[in-house]
């Protein structure tokens, strides 16, 4: 049995010793619930226990759980690779895009937005064929392009290290995003999920995404 609002609690905690083992103060960091094969009702359970940022990863499987939860007063943030052709009904039904990756769904975001729309550019730092990202050397054009399209609101930047079994092994990857963001002047950082938010936290990360640590392991 999953206790949601327990595992809310001891994130919410460990959340707070890493802010403030690093100087920062706690409520810099947003907590984004990951809820990829997540149902409605233990992310109710999450919202229950405060938790008011909810990211997912595939357009079909949110749409129904943002109607069963349409009474809770959630933002949704879309983390997951984005076809141009689902763009238009991600901008309708999210207020962040945290995964752009190449001016192409740049523009379809920004021709299909109703409203200003929150974004972040996500970052490749390492030689992944399966991974999605726009490379460091692509990075400068792909945010100058970003910041001409006035419906697009450009935040920061997303990043998904290797995974490592120790989470001390991510920092660099961490520390290069914070450099990356300091040099386009760009305030947000996406990055650290269950087994290393703590390590991004110190790296200044301003959003960690975290679902395993919440919700247990997935369903499928």
């Amino acid at each position: 049995m999953i206790d949601v609002h327990e595992n809310c609690r001891q994130v919410a905690d460990r959340i707070q010793k890493a802010a403030l083992r690093s100087g920062r103060d706690p409520r810099s960091v947003r907590l984004i619930a990951v809820t990829k094969t997540v149902p409605p009702d233990l992310i109710r359970a999450a919202a229950g226990s405060g938790v008011t940022d909810i990211g997912e990863n595939r357009l079909q499987e949110a749409l129904p759980k943002q109607e069963a939860l349409r009474d809770l007063p959630l933002t949704w943030h879309f983390i997951g690779h984005l076809q141009t052709n689902k763009a238009r009904k991600v901008t309708g039904n999210f207020r962040w895009v945290q995964s752009i990756d190449r001016s192409e769904l740049a523009e379809k975001l920004h021709q299909s937005a109703p409203k200003p729309l929150n974004v972040m550019i996500e970052v490749k730092l390492h030689e992944e064929p399966d991974k999605s990202g726009v490379s460091e050397n692509e990075l400068a054009a792909l945010v100058e392009y970003v910041r001409r399209l006035d419906r697009l609101q450009l935040r920061g930047l997303m990043a998904i290290p290797p995974p490592f079994d120790n989470p001390e092994d991510a920092r660099p990857y961490f520390r290069k995003l914070r450099e990356l963001a300091g040099r386009f002047d760009l305030p947000d950082l996406s990055m650290g999920m269950s087994h290393d938010f703590e390590v991004a936290i110190e790296e200044g990360a301003t959003m960690v995404r975290i679902g395993t640590a919440l919700f247990g392991s997935r369903l499928k």
